[in-house]
């Protein structure tokens, strides 16, 4: 949604209790809001932050414009959960209201200190002539979900960087404090700084240099960079912005990817033995990927199911954006598996053998089985004549392709209203397909391949259709 500066600007305190009720009214009317996923209450979600593990509970924190399906003067918006299914607002909020970050509070990380969660992320900073300087600060909260802002700037701009510095990651990797952000370099190049903690002190750090991963610098932006380790492995997840397609085949305005690495060297600044850069996910939706490794040692990702500079249908409704479901990361034969956490199966309800359906609430799960050697296409969200989103799964070949092209309201149609992806040719598949009222995630194979999707389905498309070929499983209810 086009809206000009100074109304995405505009101060909080400006908007009357009158055209916030509006906006919430208009929110209201949608016919797609999400049962089981995060969504805003008004306005725009976009990229997950501070996703970690405090006070018990699990934290997520969201970036957010309140005022309508715009990118404007950013807050994050906090939740919490105790499974990682179920989150709950409560009502705390990370402001744009210190000199730090006047201009917005965009994304970064947290991570648990003693009794305290230690925030870090950039604070967006415009002079008098929209001249940006990114600053990256920090914050404390406490076991009450009080934030108190740190006065300093954490790390300031370095000299061989333009504006675009953000998003800092901070983990710890052997009783050491690190951070990466990602950043573009003055012949428009992305890359990604790497810090180190003085003497483990979060408000103290030091730049070790710039992360070796084997980057090209084909693109000329990395966003949200963050470096999580599975079984061990450390896995890099970025979002290369323009990178080159002759380096990786994606069809969306920007990529989210990753690369699964052998070893971590702090001192050099390297990452070592990696993979090529892959897709971490193959549908028309999935960006500024999160992650963090639990106090337990399991790596948990959440997404922002949405893109940037892409306009949507919801947002004559005043709201743009939701979370992916959370995903638990493991490494089997070398590839690099997301699957939804355990605490998923607490949604299902009702539990039948798979069939076609002419007629569903659009909250549901399928659990299916796709024969070796065979050719299938089952249209969700389908109407009378059949038309819907298409999956087709082709087994004999180890191809899927996902159309969304006759499917509710078409938006974003100038990258295509298909995508698709391999798996092995000549052996059985399974999927799992969580829909949610204008959301579908897809994990074949128990998270080898995964499809995060937005469809925005007329009053019609409610049914489930198998156009061709056979498929077995199950239909499971699922209620928040």
């Amino acid at each position: 949604m086009n809206l000009p500066t100074e109304v995405r600007y505009r101060p909080y305190t400006d908007w009357t209790d009158g055209e916030k009720t509006k906006i919430k009214e208009n929110v209201g009317k949608s016919p797609w809001r999400a049962s089981y996923h995060i969504e805003p209450e008004t306005g725009l979600l976009n990229d997950p932050n501070g996703f970690s593990y405090f006070n018990g509970k699990f934290q997520l924190f969201y970036q957010s414009w309140p005022f309508g399906a715009a990118h404007g003067l950013k807050q994050w918006v906090h939740t919490e959960s105790e499974d990682l299914v179920h989150f709950t607002e409560t009502g705390v909020k990370l402001l744009p209201d210190h000199e730090n970050d006047s201009h917005g509070a965009y994304s970064g990380s947290a991570y648990q200190i003693g009794d305290k969660l230690f925030i870090f992320y950039t604070g967006n900073v415009r002079d008098e002539n929209w001249i940006r300087d990114p600053r990256q600060i920090g914050a404390w909260m406490d076991k009450n979900y009080k934030i108190k802002k740190i006065d300093k700037v954490l790390i300031k701009k370095p000299t061989d960087v333009t504006e675009h510095f953000r998003d800092p990651q901070i983990f710890d990797y052997k009783g050491q404090f690190y951070a990466i952000i990602g950043a573009q370099n003055h012949n428009k190049q992305g890359f990604i700084k790497f810090y180190k903690a003085v003497d483990n002190d979060v408000e103290n750090w030091v730049e070790v240099g710039d992360l070796d991963f084997g980057g090209t610098g084909s693109e000329y932006m990395i966003e949200c960079p963050n470096i999580v380790f599975v079984d061990g492995k450390p896995v890099l997840l970025y979002c290369p912005q323009g990178l080159d397609k002759a380096e990786l085949d994606y069809n969306n305005i920007y990529p989210n990817t990753y690369k699964i690495f052998q070893d971590f060297d702090p001192e050099k600044a390297a990452l070592v033995g990696g993979t090529p850069i892959i897709n971490l996910d193959y549908g028309f939706e999935a960006y500024a990927t999160q992650g963090f490794n639990t106090p337990d040692g399991r790596a948990l990702i959440v997404s922002w199911i949405g893109l940037p500079d892409v306009d949507y249908p919801t947002d004559k409704y005043d709201y743009q954006g939701a979370m992916s479901l959370v995903k638990e990361l493991s490494i089997k034969d070398g590839k690099l598996y997301q699957y939804p956490v355990e605490a998923i199966t607490s949604l299902r309800t009702r539990q039948e053998d798979f069939s076609e359906k002419t007629a569903t609430t659009n909250t549901y799960e399928l659990e299916l089985n796709f024969q070796a050697n065979t050719q299938t296409e089952l249209v969700l969200f389908a109407d009378q004549e059949g038309n819907g989103l298409s999956l087709t799964v082709d087994t004999a070949k180890g191809k899927v392709i996902l159309d969304r092209s006759k499917a509710g309201e078409q938006y974003a149609t100038d990258f295509g209203t298909s995508r698709e992806c391999t798996l092995d040719a000549g052996q059985a598949a399974t999927a799992n397909i969580f829909v949610d009222n204008s959301i579908v995630e897809i994990f074949f194979n128990k998270g080898e391949k995964v499809f995060t999707s937005r469809v925005f389905p007329s009053a019609e498309q409610t049914g489930i259709k198998v156009a061709s070929g056979n498929v077995s499983g199950h239909y499971f209810d699922l209620k928040y």
